[in-house]
């Protein structure tokens, strides 16, 4: 199996991906799955983080502070936000579940030069509709670039069936501002019904990377550098949770040439 495709663990930490395993340098991730009346507390050293409840409701509390029943979702393909708090880096955070949660937590270096820990505002979330035709998709901004951090980006994309996203492919793996940033990436796919599976291109220019992975409900694909488009089968709903982090905190994308005139019909 490609390195790229990491399938769900057994227990309640399902994925972990950490720069080490994942042969880079900035992007953590895992998710949780946890019963209701249970608790977790997470810190990484030198690391900002962003927790994200997934699906269900939770208290979270960062040193003197806490916030009772975050989220709430019941579905995450509901047009419903998630619930979200910041964790500036050198603080951990203690999540404890109202009622079984699916908690993604989101993680780069941190220097605790965006202030403390906060609560991410669901009404501050902006929505987008990107595409047209079979190219539509919903994206929901978690933790933009507009809003404070030192390196995380956190968007979530719902894609409906028969329709392909991140595409026209497109890729960000130059240092290049302002034509194009460097930016590690995480793709937390989920699928509904959870039998479906997506198709996700990981390519470069020289094709020196060139993988075609299924991606089924629960996997992370990886995204070290290359275009990355996502293709979802007929009868599938599709959703993602992207997590980017790079040495500049600038989302800047390049198209793929041979793919980018279909943005001028």
């Amino acid at each position: 199996m490609s390195e790229l495709l990491l399938k769900p663990q057994i227990g309640t930490l399902r994925q972990r991906v950490t720069p080490a395993s994942a042969g880079w340098q900035y992007v953590g991730f895992c998710v949780h799955q946890l019963p209701a009346n249970e608790s977790l507390h997470w810190q990484e050293q030198g690391k900002e983080l962003c927790v994200v409840i997934v699906t269900g409701t939770a208290n979270v509390s960062v040193a003197q502070t806490n916030w009772q029943g975050v989220g709430g979702r019941e579905d995450l393909f509901a047009d419903q936000a998630p619930g979200a708090v910041y964790v500036p880096a050198g603080e951990s955070v203690t999540i404890e579940t109202l009622t079984a949660c699916e908690v993604a937590i989101c993680s780069a270096p941190g220097h605790g030069g965006s202030g403390g820990a906060r609560l991410i505002d669901p009404t501050s979330m902006s929505q987008e509709v990107r595409g047209q035709g079979t190219n539509t998709r919903y994206v929901r901004n978690i933790l933009p670039e507009t809003e404070a951090a030192d390196s995380l980006l956190v968007v979530e994309v719902v894609t409906p069936s028969g329709h392909w996203s991140s595409y026209p492919p497109h890729k960000h793996d130059r240092d290049a501002c302002p034509e194009e940033t460097l930016l590690e990436e995480t793709y937390y796919h989920r699928l509904q019904p959870a039998s479906g599976y997506v198709h996700q291109r990981v390519y470069t220019d020289d094709r020196s990377l060139d993988e075609t992975l299924s991606a089924e409900d629960g996997d992370v694909v990886l995204v070290p550098r290359g275009y990355h488009p996502v293709g979802v089968p007929h009868g599938y709903t599709s959703y993602y949770l992207n997590v980017m982090a790079g040495p500049l905190r600038e989302w800047h994308f390049y198209n793929d040439p041979a793919h980018e005139w279909m943005l001028q019909q």
